[in-house]
C-alpha cells in the first residue's frame, strides 16, 4: 500500500463511495497495529491559481513603485497576503521588522481566490494592466 491517499470530495454520493474504497486499504493497518492520521481540509489552491499568482505579481512588481521603492514579486506576495489575513508586525532579530503572515501555499482556493480579488482591486485603483489569463477558482 502506499503511504498517503488523497482523495478528492465533492458531493455526498461520490464522497461517500470514496471514503469507502479508502477504508478498503485503511482496514489491514489498523488490523496490523498501525497508527495513521486522517486529515480533512478545505481543498488547496490549483496549479493554474498558482501560475494566475505569480503572473499578476510580476504584473504588479513591473508596473507599481511602493513608497519610492520597486518591490520584487516576492515581496509583492508577502504585501499582499499580510493585508489579506490582517497580520502583524513584529521588531527582528537583527533590527528591522518581520510580517508575521501566511504562506500562500497553504492557501485554500477560496483564499487564493480572494487574495487575487484584492490584487485586482489594488492594481485597479493605480492602473495595472494585468496579462493574466483568467482561471477558474
Amino acid at each position: 500500500m502506499t503511504e498517503r491517499i488523497s482523495l478528492s470530495l465533492w458531493e455526498p454520493i461520490q464522497a461517500h463511495k470514496a471514503l469507502m474504497h479508502a477504508w478498503g486499504f485503511v482496514k489491514p493497518w489498523i488490523l496490523s497495529g498501525h497508527r495513521l492520521t486522517l486529515e480533512i481540509r478545505p481543498e488547496k489552491r490549483n496549479d493554474a491559481q498558482n501560475r494566475r499568482l505569480w503572473a499578476m505579481l510580476s504584473d504588479i512588481s513591473a508596473q507599481v513603485d511602493w513608497h519610492g521603492h520597486r518591490l520584487t514579486t516576492e515581496e509583492w506576495k508577502d504585501v499582499f497576503s499580510a493585508a489579506l489575513k490582517r497580520t502583524k508586525v513584529v521588531p527582528g532579530l537583527d533590527g528591522g521588522f518581520v510580517v508575521c503572515g501566511q504562506s500562500t501555499s497553504k492557501m485554500t482556493k477560496a483564499e487564493m481566490a480572494e487574495l487575487q480579488t484584492l490584487m485586482e482591486a489594488f492594481g485597479a485603483e493605480r492602473g495595472v494592466r494585468f496579462k493574466a489569463v483568467e482561471v477558474e477558482a
